[in-house]
């Protein structure tokens, strides 16, 4: 019985947490702009919080690759 009540607790608790915030790779966010856009606007609007989020630096990177592409499509490569 004091096993089923603990079990009952942690099941219960588990289910009241919170939930945790998705985070995107940087494929994801090349493939989806507005994504994208809409998590660098979060990211440098907040940088003290967010800065070291997964989300803040693989929108970085991402939005750093996509800039490289369009630099070489502009150059001709």
């Amino acid at each position: 019985m004091r096993w089923f009540l603990f079990g009952a607790a942690v099941l219960f608790l588990s289910a009241c947490s919170p939930q945790t915030e998705q985070f995107h790779t940087v494929d994801e966010l090349i493939a989806d702009d507005a994504l994208l856009t809409k998590i660098i606007a979060e990211c440098r609007a907040n940088p003290d919080e967010l800065h070291d989020t997964p989300n803040s630096r693989n929108a970085e990177a991402a939005d750093g690759k996509l800039r490289l592409e369009r630099m070489r499509k502009a150059l001709g490569g």
